[in-house]
């Protein structure tokens, strides 16, 4: 990244003057490169000298953090990507960018393509991102259409930084509220063919179920009804499970979200590994019974108060044993280098616990990350939407997609960090116009792509065997260059934040950027080929950025709008 090589043209400037007996020797502490908020300082800056005096006057020698400045500025090569270097300040360096460098990276973004922006910081680690996984008991509630978003452009993130990632979706189908599940859908079934079965008292009511029931009853008709009852409800159990993660995936999928793999937690079951798990636990001295029930012994570890049951008293394990197996499958099964639970924020006095397993397991915590994300309050005409205009109860993540749209959704959730709450102004969403800051940018990008139409039909080609980057002078023009070339930053502060909100700011900034040029420069002039042909081209590499910056958000990338 161009910040690195700042950083290393520092670095070696600073040495450089210490080999010239211009400053003494010292251990240099890390150089950090920033941005300045205000252009006139520079593409970047550093505090490397008030850095370099600290340094000195630790060793005993005095420093005057400008007369530094200056020393290592004069050892900065001004040739290649830095054009000049200007002491500001009490010793600040402010490093501008070489204009015709800037130029020539045009060409570089064009040529990259849809690579254009990624990083190496991964290097190949596996990396999985675990999100929504809702209980298999009904349609998503509205609000994991944030952690679907967020869990699912955190994952093209990762993959843009040289990660090699896997989605997962873990179903929740062991416990007793998938039993009663089945239950409840023999009840709705049977209910259909006007049987008079009761739902169970702790069932689900949703109308939903009576749709479940309906798809159940249009493949098998009513040949459950001709079995027990118990022989019915355990035939019931899987098959209504292929219904309801079928839904769900049809759900999520209006979203744009498609997993991997989806993980069974009955499959920890039924392959023995919870036993394994708890047995291993157990002869390490992790696992005590007492009061009828077994218990981890989480308060060994980590910050956690209490220690948590695992098996009740009546013999039924809890969903936190599982937990404990499906981690240990997650990274010493499969392996995973680390792993991204995304959950939200009322999960979150199960954090400290989750930490207590890692390290019982005998693996580093900080290998497991949980991302945890506020709450959603959808707002229609100013007032907070609790319930259904459809069925009278809670809102689905497919309603909302239904109402404004897939990329709406996405990009208004993913606009603020993730412990942020977040209030969803319907309205604004289904908005098809420039106030919608989706439309902003995505209107943006179809922009780019019909005035390429546009040139052909003037004879202007996008394409040049020629370079003509040198006449991109304009400040319009550089400025976009500029904006361009924070894309691959903007991915690592994603990826070391874990949380991509920044990049919805980014792509908004870029689209204004572009437009901005847009609106001072023309850019199709059939009396100047050549600019005209510089300038098309400076429109390509503002297209790939749009479009790579919507793609991580997992948002769509028109050509026309």
């Amino acid at each position: 990244m161009m910040r690195d090589q700042i950083k290393l043209a520092i670095e070696q400037a600073t040495a450089a003057a210490q080999a010239a007996g211009q400053l003494p020797a010292f251990d240099l502490p890390a150089v950090e490169i920033l941005r300045p908020k205000q252009a006139d300082h520079g593409d970047y800056s550093t505090n490397v000298a008030m850095l370099a005096a600290a340094a000195l006057r630790k060793a005993g020698n005095a420093g005057n953090p400008r007369a530094i400045s200056q020393i290592i500025a004069d050892h900065v090569p001004a040739d290649g990507p830095i054009g000049r270097v200007e002491i500001a300040g009490p010793g600040f360096i402010n490093i501008f960018l070489a204009e015709r460098w800037l130029q020539q990276q045009v060409n570089h973004i064009v040529r990259a393509g849809d690579d254009f922006g990624n990083i190496n910081l991964g290097n190949g680690a596996r990396w999985q991102v675990e999100y929504v996984s809702a209980n298999p008991t009904g349609p998503i509630h509205y609000g994991g259409a944030r952690n679907g978003a967020l869990g699912d452009a955190l994952a093209n993130v990762l993959e843009a930084a040289g990660y090699v990632v896997q989605r997962e979706f873990y179903v929740n189908d062991a416990g007793n509220q998938f039993s009663i599940f089945a239950a409840t859908l023999y009840a709705r079934y049977a209910q259909l063919f006007g049987h008079d079965e009761p739902i169970p008292e702790d069932g689900y009511a949703g109308e939903y179920m009576v749709g479940y029931a309906q798809m159940l009853a249009d493949q098998h008709g009513d040949r459950f009804l001709h079995m027990a009852k118990a022989d019915a409800v355990a035939e019931l159990k899987p098959l209504s499970e292929e219904i309801v993660l079928a839904a769900l995936q049809a759900e999520l999928g209006k979203l744009g979200i498609q997993y991997d793999r989806w993980f069974r937690e009955q499959s920890l079951y039924d392959n023995g590994l919870v036993h394994e798990i708890l047995e291993k636990l157990r002869a390490q001295g992790d696992i005590a019974e007492r009061d009828g029930a077994v218990w981890f012994l989480a308060s060994k570890y980590s910050q956690v108060d209490k220690d948590v049951v695992v098996i009740r008293s009546n013999g039924m394990p809890t969903y936190f044993a599982s937990d404990i197996a499906y981690h240990y499958d997650k990274f010493v099964v499969r392996g995973f280098d680390r792993v991204i639970n995304v959950w939200g924020v009322d999960h979150q006095g199960h954090v400290s616990r989750m930490a207590a397993i890692m390290q019982a397991l005998g693996l580093d915590p900080a290998r497991l990350t949980i991302v945890l994300h506020g709450l959603v309050k959808l707002i229609r005409d100013g007032q907070e939407v609790k319930l259904s205009k459809r069925r009278g109860n809670l809102i689905t993540l497919g309603e909302v997609v239904d109402e404004v749209g897939a990329d709406a959704v996405r990009f208004n959730l993913l606009t603020r960090g993730p412990e942020s709450a977040i209030e969803f102004d319907l309205n604004l969403a289904a908005q098809a116009s420039w106030d919608n800051p989706v439309c902003y940018v995505q209107y943006s990008h179809a922009r780019i792509c019909s005035m390429v139409i546009k040139a052909k039909q003037e004879g202007v080609a996008l394409h040049s065997e020629l370079d003509h980057s040198a006449l991109l002078t304009h400040p319009a023009e550089i400025a976009v260059i500029r904006k361009l070339l924070e894309l691959e930053e903007q991915i690592e502060w994603a990826v070391e934040k874990l949380s991509p909100h920044n990049l919805t700011h980014y792509g908004t900034d870029l689209a204004k950027t572009f437009n901005g040029f847009y609106r001072d420069c023309r850019v199709v002039d059939p009396l100047d080929p050549a600019l005209s042909a510089a300038r098309l081209q400076l429109c390509e590499a503002a297209r790939l950025g749009l479009a790579k910056t919507l793609r991580l958000l997992g948002i769509a990338a028109p050509t026309s709008m």
